[in-house]
């Protein structure tokens, strides 16, 4: 789409393009000098210094999902913080409820799902806002999560290598696949097997949608150099994120990838590509290769699932590499889930 073109079209549903997002995030740069981290593509927090420790803060919404939306809410900035090496400390969430379908009975189910995975997580509630806004029709939560870590301890978001081996946690896609189990119900039910269903609807806890303790190991166990938590745009979208931030590039290895079953049925029958399937949940990692084998072992002593599914390259851009040979990994403008909400 060229640009005049772009300028008097409407965006759909999802992320802003890439190509956009850039442009907005260079016209509106300005130096700080006490800022580590700042907005860039792959940066999903920022970090600012403080001295003897560095504040690490993110915010990000709930738009998708309407169920367990703030114990959601709180899981998806701790990955976050979590992803560079900080420790999730502090919550701010702000909550925005439909009129005319809100009750009290819905906001104390929110307020404690808030406080569950403020638990979970070792963080605490220290403010936000809450109001009945006109026009939605379901809730949505955004939240703000602040922690801290020491210098040394910083994982870069951009700090991939040439050499590096990247480690996926989990599988593909643990919340996309809970996500069109809850909210996609009612179209699957008559060609997916019930069990499968509430088998996929419970990924959220099971494997988890959580990295906190999958960046803790990789942390500890080795040396890591960049880790990311793949969301929107899928794991696809998440491995050309880690690799553009760093300007390097990579080959994954198709046999490598793990795909959950549940998620190769639901992408099946929803006419989805699981790749572009919203991924909280795994967490990639770009390590050095001589740590890539104890890494591994640490997170299935945890009993983490976690797999080597490619190599960090110098040359830009991202392959996949199966029997027939090298292909450009698929580049997905926007997450599949938002593609099907859309229609």
């Amino acid at each position: 789409m060229n640009k005049d073109t772009h300028s008097t079209s409407y965006y759909p549903v999802g992320k802003l393009p890439q190509e956009d997002l850039m442009e907005l995030l260079q016209s509106q740069h300005t130096e700080a000098p006490r800022v580590i981290l700042g907005p860039g593509l792959g940066r999903d927090a920022a970090v600012i210094n403080f001295g003897e420790r560095y504040l690490v803060t993110k915010s990000d919404p709930i738009t998708f999902a309407t169920d367990e939306i703030g114990w959601y809410v709180v899981h998806v900035n701790a990955n976050d913080i979590a992803c560079l090496g900080a420790s999730p400390l502090w919550f701010i969430a702000t909550l925005l409820l439909p009129e005319g379908k809100t009750n009290k009975a819905m906001i104390n189910t929110i307020a404690e799902q808030i406080h569950t995975g403020c638990t979970e997580v070792g963080a605490v509630l220290v403010g936000g806002h809450t109001e009945i806004t006109h026009g939605l029709n379901r809730p949505i939560a955004i939240g703000t999560m602040f922690g801290e870590v020491h210098p040394d301890k910083l994982v870069r978001s951009d700090g991939a290598q040439p050499g590096d081996k990247l480690i996926l946690t989990k599988g593909i896609a643990v919340e996309g696949t809970a996500l069109l189990a809850r909210e996609a119900k009612e179209h699957l039910k008559s060609t997916v097997p019930e069990d499968l269903l509430t088998r996929a609807a419970h990924f959220l806890h099971d494997p988890g949608i959580s990295v906190v303790q999958d960046a803790a190991i990789i942390h500890a166990s080795g040396e890591v150099h960049a880790m990311h938590d793949p969301t929107e745009g899928g794991v696809a979208t998440g491995l050309r994120e880690i690799t553009e931030a760093a300007g390097v590039g990579a080959v994954i290895e198709a046999d490598a990838l793990p795909i959950f079953p549940e998620t190769r049925t639901l992408c099946q029958a929803l006419h989805l590509d699981p790749l572009g399937v919203i991924a909280s949940g795994a967490l990639l990692a770009s390590v050095a290769p001589q740590d890539a084998a104890p890494i591994l072992s640490a997170l299935q002593t945890a009993d983490i699932p976690a797999a080597i599914i490619g190599t960090v390259r110098k040359t830009p851009g991202v392959v996949i590499h199966d029997t027939s040979g090298e292909h450009p990994l698929p580049i997905f403008q926007r997450d599949e889930i938002a593609r099907l909400f859309e229609k």
